[in-house]
């Protein structure tokens, strides 16, 4: 069944933990699509995973565009999001619906989602007011980590705790319907999740949240390197894939591949007649 905001709230209120994974292309999307998956996040970690920037600060409202069509091809049940990228809405509420309406008008997503707390609960409003769903998004924010200094987790003193406490309640009044929890205490999302009305989706905030959302190229460690503590890696799909390169340069080097099988035939009369 197609996936809506619906399902999500629905989900809440009868206790069913939601999926969801990134995927910014058609193949990947199918994929996840197949297995069942929940929702599909077109987020700004393209920046990352598939252009190779150092964050997401480079990422562009055309980017996002791109690859939802992708992904809304390969997906034909699962709800998806297109992420909102930095100074996409952060310079005017008008710039906020703007640039949501181009992702679900153009990019064909079914919702937006952006980050921030109490100062975007104008931007939540309006967008919401435009027809077009909002997933929050609080704790750390990476289009935030230079104000952050770096990618730390958030809410773990009285005062930050009770801040995010006060967003999620805030961004939740003004029409969100769900709300991305990013590297949280899981004490603290296990109360915030308990207060809000609407889901809330844990990302390095632990179990009590009301679904979860991983990049799948960490999940499936595809890019070696660093490794965030709260991704579970349940294959080991880049070295797989390095293993099946290495093997295809070796065989066309050494003349092993292509082999009589992978080619296609001509009858010798034919042949005869070319010289």
């Amino acid at each position: 069944m197609k996936k809506t905001i619906n399902t999500f709230l629905e989900a809440k209120q009868k206790n069913e933990k939601i999926t969801m994974l990134t995927a910014y292309d058609y193949s990947m999307a199918k994929i996840m699509d197949s297995a069942g998956i929940d929702g599909i996040l077109v987020g700004d970690s393209l920046g990352n995973v598939f252009l190779g920037h150092e964050n997401t600060l480079a990422v562009t409202v055309d980017n996002i565009i791109y690859h939802c069509q992708a992904v809304a091809r390969g997906a034909k049940n699962a709800l998806v999001v297109g992420d909102m990228p930095f100074m996409s809405y952060q310079t005017s509420v008008y710039d906020a619906v703007v640039n949501a309406g181009r992702i679900v008008k153009e990019g064909m997503a079914h919702c937006v989602k952006l980050e921030g707390g109490l100062d975007v609960c104008e931007h939540i409003e309006k967008i919401t007011k435009a027809s077009i769903p909002v997933m929050a998004h609080l704790g750390l924010t990476p289009q935030s980590v230079n104000t952050m200094g770096g990618y730390i987790v958030q809410g773990k003193t009285e005062n930050a705790a009770q801040k995010i406490i006060e967003e999620a309640l805030a961004v939740e009044k003004a029409g969100a319907f769900a709300i991305v929890l990013e590297c949280v205490p899981e004490k603290l999302s296990d109360i915030i999740t308990k207060k809000v009305n609407i889901p809330t989706i844990g990302i390095g905030a632990g179990v009590n949240c009301d679904g979860q959302i991983l990049v799948y190229h960490d999940m499936l460690n595809m890019i070696s390197g660093f490794k965030p503590k709260f991704v579970k890696q349940y294959a080991n799909i880049g070295v797989a894939i390095g293993v099946a390169f290495d093997n295809y340069i070796k065989e066309v080097k050494a003349g092993e591949f292509p082999q009589k099988e992978h080619t296609f035939k001509i009858d010798d009369d034919v042949i005869e007649k070319l010289y």
